[in-house]
């Protein structure tokens, strides 16, 4: 993998195995779901990457793991020059200030107990920020940077819908002002119209503060929608990087290939050539040999099950996990790129915002 120049986030041979009460066949100790199995990535500052992949192919892990929320089980990852996994407590707690999640599910992420302001204000106060007499003036501040009234800090949150609520958790991430904000699958739980307007308003505050992102999802559309460059994660590794209109033009890998070809066309008169995968995906436990995704990929020859592919990136930093790649039929370019239903994100989310901030009728 090319190595991009001081990147803020550097992550080296990540591995995180979850250890499960059973033994493998033969003489290997106890078995493991290989959750995260060896990943390398590079993230620039401002940027904004995205990974995406299956239920179940270890990118929600990963995404803790950048921020240690749990341990790892070998590896390295370096933010602003600095090895996380190997700080103590205090040194790690200085460091997450800089580094913030949104999660999935607003609702579970906010204590219901709390008022907006007070769950705005407690990072604040535990990470020093500003001073307690200024502390309601920045919580304002802050819900005035999402798109929520001042007045909103008083109420709780199941007073809010879940877009309101996705709202109040990035603001939430703001208070300490980091620089990496992590997206865990942050729309998915959301209506679509909702999605663009979250999607949006992401991509705004990333230009306004100079925030770098990384975007899990599973949503091809908002992966596409938001992100600079593009990781595939399949079984715990990546297996395609890429500059995000590469990867949607010109797919290299067939796991890649198969999402992008599952993307509905929205003319229904028109037709695209599907790659369908055969199988199930494996028990990320017991994984298969050489390349992980041979026992569902129709290009698939011996040599993909004996031996493992390593990412070979080109010139252009295109990233590839696959013995076949060169070989393998040129994706069609048009097809990949006709736009999905989600593509009119910034149009929707404009209406939509402007309907928001209309006076409420007399």
């Amino acid at each position: 993998m090319t190595e991009q120049a001081n990147p803020l986030l550097q992550v080296r041979g990540l591995v995180k195995h979850f250890p499960t009460g059973g033994l493998w066949v033969g003489s290997h100790g106890r078995q493991a779901v290989k959750a995260v199995d060896g990943v390398d990535l590079d993230v620039g500052a401002g940027a904004t990457l995205g990974i995406v992949g299956e239920s179940g192919c270890g990118k929600s892990t990963l995404g803790r793991l950048l921020l240690r929320l749990i341990e790892p089980t070998a590896g390295q990852v370096r933010f602003d020059g600095e090895d996380i996994l190997a700080m103590n407590a205090s040194a790690l707690r200085r460091v997450r200030r800089r580094m913030q999640m949104v999660f999935q599910d607003p609702f579970s992420s906010l204590n219901p107990r709390m008022t907006v302001g007070s769950a705005l204000a407690e990072p604040l106060s535990l990470h020093r920020v500003v001073p307690a007499g200024q502390r309601r003036d920045r919580v304002a501040e802050l819900l005035d940077m999402v798109g929520l009234a001042p007045d909103h800090a008083g109420r709780f949150p199941h007073e809010f819908s879940g877009g309101q609520r996705q709202r109040i958790g990035i603001a939430r991430a703001l208070a300490v002002e980091p620089r990496l904000i992590i997206g865990d699958e942050p729309v998915s739980a959301l209506d679509v119209s909702i999605q663009a307007q979250i999607i949006n308003l992401l991509k705004g505050l990333q230009k306004q503060l100079d925030l770098t992102l990384i975007v899990i999802a599973h949503d091809l559309a908002v992966v596409k929608h938001i992100s600079d460059r593009v990781a595939v994660m399949y079984l715990g590794q990546v297996v395609e990087l890429a500059d995000t209109s590469d990867l949607f033009h010109e797919p290299r890998h067939p796991y890649t290939r198969a999402l992008l070809s599952a993307i509905p066309l929205p003319d229904p008169g028109r037709r695209k050539r599907a790659e369908h995968l055969q199988g199930d995906v494996p028990s990320p436990s017991n994984p298969p040999t050489g390349c992980r995704f041979h026992t569902r990929c129709p290009h698939a020859v011996e040599r993909c099950s004996i031996e493992a592919p390593t990412l070979e990136t080109d010139n252009s930093g295109h990233a590839v996990a696959c013995h076949l790649w060169r070989e393998l039929p040129a994706a069609g370019a048009a097809t990949l790129s006709e736009p999905s239903g989600s593509d009119n994100f910034h149009k929707r989310a404009a209406i939509l915002e402007a309907r928001r901030k209309q006076p409420a009728p007399a």
